[in-house]
């Protein structure tokens, strides 16, 4: 069975740790109705992408 020679040192172990770290999702602000929504998706409020309606929302 495999066993490491050497302890693994609190450096090595959290360098390879250093990309589990969880991000907030990025938002931006939607040029038509100022809500925020994720880049480059249509916004979920207004149902607009790049200044056109691509999606019948019912806004109230």
């Amino acid at each position: 069975m495999a066993v490491p020679k050497r302890k693994t040192s609190r450096a090595r172990k959290n360098k390879r740790r250093a990309h589990d770290a969880l991000r907030a999702p990025a938002s931006s602000k939607c040029p038509q109705c100022s809500e925020p929504k994720v880049p480059h998706r249509v916004c979920t409020h207004c149902g607009s992408y790049r200044d056109r309606t691509v999606i019948e929302t019912d806004e109230d």
